[in-house]
């Protein structure tokens, strides 16, 4: 499983981090950093729900 950000939709909104922290947060420039391009598999139902709950649909989950 690979996470993708597509940066132009992305806004910084946060949801992902508040759903995964382990996986994503935000920098001191409000920029998404994926901090596990590759989830473990103990963070798959919480990625899954980040990618869902996305407002932008900025994030996709590569299998």
């Amino acid at each position: 499983m690979e996470l993708k950000v597509d940066r132009d939709l992305c806004e910084a909104n946060a949801v992902c981090c508040g759903l995964a922290p382990d996986v994503f947060e935000l920098d001191d420039d409000e920029m998404l950093i994926v901090k596990q391009p590759n989830p473990a598999a103990e963070d798959a139902d919480r990625v899954r729900k980040a990618v869902e709950r996305c407002p932008k649909n900025a994030l996709e989950l590569v299998q």
